[in-house]
């Protein structure tokens, strides 16, 4: 599926996941909100604008309406893995 191989990227979702709020955040700030290179970032953010699931505008890059719904798809899995790591049993931090 296009979709899971797009989402599957690296750092793609990470970027989905900072713009979730519906804030627009500037190519710097998503930088240093996510770690990612900036080249990296750059190719992640063009392949969402392609897909149609990121926009940029004057105030920065945000989520598009399609890209709201594609999140809205997502949060009920990041509950899910929240529970499932409550589950796993407590490991050392070390």
């Amino acid at each position: 599926m296009a979709l899971l191989d797009l989402l599957g990227r690296r750092w793609q979702l990470r970027l989905l996941w900072e713009l979730r709020d519906g804030a627009y955040m500037r190519f710097r700030a998503l930088r240093d909100a996510t770690g990612i290179s900036p080249s990296v970032l750059n190719t992640r953010l063009g392949e969402c604008i392609d897909a149609g699931i990121v926009e940029l505008a004057e105030n920065g890059y945000g989520l598009t309406a399609r890209g709201h719904s594609l999140k809205d798809l997502l949060l009920p899995l990041n509950g899910w893995a929240e529970t499932w790591a409550r589950s796993l049993p407590d490991r050392d931090q070390t």
